[in-house]
């Protein structure tokens, strides 16, 4: 048997639309957010999904009871909050302008935007890049981040077989998920409230689709 999961982007907050570095810390969703949210719920709305679950940091709360708000389930009244799918910690760059930090981490060789980094080197090494060019050395890298997220996996393949779930997270999580277990061009960050769908096994994760404002038909 295996699980279901659909990994949601949160709603677009303020400092998306600043373009600033948004792990840890927390920035309220604009109203473009909260519509984004709302439209979520209604992609998913022929989907009768077991377990809801988001990150801890309230612009994934806030998105996954807006998702509930806009969804006809009866059975779930909340999203159950799970720390392990939080966003990357960027330490020292949290708040920072992208171009600003992107200045530090990349100078070296003169990038000029994280998808640089990603194109050459990809997504784990930047992971650590970042991390290393992190004054405080407070930011996590590639390690750090895989053995709090793996934590979250491990719960979602305890769940009973064929369970639905629909995971609330963020930007470089989903990202970072699919660059490890998908065979795809995934250069390309996850929009806000985009809907990307994992199948789980016991020994195996499959990407079957990514960063999609609707399920797809079959």
């Amino acid at each position: 048997m295996a699980n279901t999961v659909y990994f949601i982007r949160h709603g677009e907050t303020f400092f998306n639309k600043y373009h600033r570095m948004q792990g840890w810390s927390d920035t309220p969703l604009t109203e473009k957010g909260w519509t984004d949210a709302a439209k979520a719920g209604r992609a998913l709305a022929d989907l009768d999904f077991d377990y809801l679950f988001s990150s801890d940091l309230k612009r994934t709360v806030d998105t996954a009871n807006t998702i509930l708000k806009n969804h006809p389930t009866k059975k779930i009244q909340a999203p159950i909050q799970e720390a392990a799918f939080r966003e990357e910690f960027f330490g020292y760059f949290e708040g920072a302008d992208d171009d600003q930090s992107v200045i530090m981490v990349g100078a070296p060789e003169k990038f000029i935007n994280f998808r640089e980094i990603i194109a050459k080197y990809g997504l784990a090494k930047m992971q650590n890049m970042i991390a290393e060019s992190d004054p405080f050395h407070d930011a996590e890298n590639h390690q750090h981040f895989w053995a709090r997220v793996d934590k979250g996996f491990d719960r979602l393949r305890a769940l009973p077989d064929g369970s639905v779930s629909v995971v609330v997270s963020h930007g470089m999580t989903i990202s970072a998920i699919v660059d490890r277990f998908g065979d795809g061009d995934y250069s390309e960050g996850p929009l806000n409230g985009s809907i990307t769908k994992l199948t789980l096994t016991n020994d195996s994760t499959t990407v079957d689709f990514y960063n999609q404002l609707q399920i797809p038909d079959k």
